[in-house]
């Protein structure tokens, strides 16, 4: 009996034991991976140092950008006007998706008409309404934020139809049962289960916006990480392209840490099922 516990023991131990071994190498990987890529950029630098500069030289730059600014502006300001732009069409399509999802999912009336539209109009990339919205409303700030409008409303919609649309039966059938009217399944059922993928509708559309307001910038624009990039070049200043794309990166990181971190909050039964 003694023995059979002592096994015991020492099985808990060793499982223990690898569980933190795998927990150590799970955290080390992000770093190994980071090291590995700036090895390889490194090696790429010295056999085509013509169009791929060395982190070295990506990093002069940067300092630079602070005593050389660009437009009146440095890498923050300019990456400050982006966020600007995706934050304020961020806010408009989310209000507009959500509650556009939660009809064409719930009613079948507005599912067979504005539903229809919005499956017609849908295939068609944020971009290609760039020329029908620049002869329209000029080379502005509207311009650029309703294209970053529309590149973020498509995946909220979409996200938030299809949850409305898979909530399970069995929970609809249970508040039916105790009598729930049309108005409460909507409230205490569908929309709290639809909730993790609205989440990741939210996610996609940040994204989205990310990639759609740089496209937008290096059209017509003064200021903003996209024109950067686009300066960059018209001048062949590959240290800059470089000092661009890293930030894009790194920015576009940090919106999808934040959204994660928002979603923890909302919705942390879906959250926990993810990880495990």
């Amino acid at each position: 009996m003694v023995n059979r516990i002592n096994r015991r023991t020492l099985n808990r131990k060793k499982l223990k034991g690898n569980y933190a071994l795998r927990d150590i190498i799970v955290n080390i990987l992000p770093v190994v991976s980071i090291f590995g890529l700036i090895l390889l950029w490194n090696f790429a630098a010295r056999y085509a140092s013509e169009v791929t500069p060395s982190p070295s030289d990506v990093w002069n730059r940067f300092i630079l950008l602070f005593h050389e600014p660009i437009s009146g502006l440095g890498l923050f300001g300019h990456v400050g006007i982006s966020l600007k732009r995706v934050l304020i069409a961020l806010l408009f399509s989310s209000i507009i998706g959500i509650i556009l999802g939660v009809f064409i999912g719930w009613n079948r009336t507005f599912r067979r008409t504005i539903g229809t539209l919005f499956e017609i109009i849908r295939p068609i990339p944020p971009i290609a309404w760039l020329p029908l919205v620049v002869m329209l409303f000029g080379i502005g700030e509207f311009p650029k934020i309703l294209i970053v409008f529309y590149g973020t409303l498509m995946p909220i919609v979409i996200n938030t139809y299809t949850g409305i649309k898979m909530v399970d039966s069995l929970l609809i059938d249970v508040g039916k049962s105790f009598q729930g009217n049309h108005k409460q399944l909507l409230w205490e059922i569908a929309i709290p289960s639809s909730l993790p993928n609205v989440m990741a509708g939210l996610r996609n559309a940040v994204g989205a916006g990310w990639g759609v307001v740089l496209a937008a910038e290096m059209i017509g624009a003064k200021q903003g990480v996209g024109f950067l990039v686009q300066r960059a070049m018209e001048f062949y200043d590959p240290a800059l392209i470089f000092v661009g794309i890293i930030a894009i990166g790194v920015v576009g990181a940090l919106l999808s840490a934040i959204i994660e971190i928002i979603e923890r909050r909302v919705c942390p039964w879906a959250y926990k099922r993810e990880q495990d």
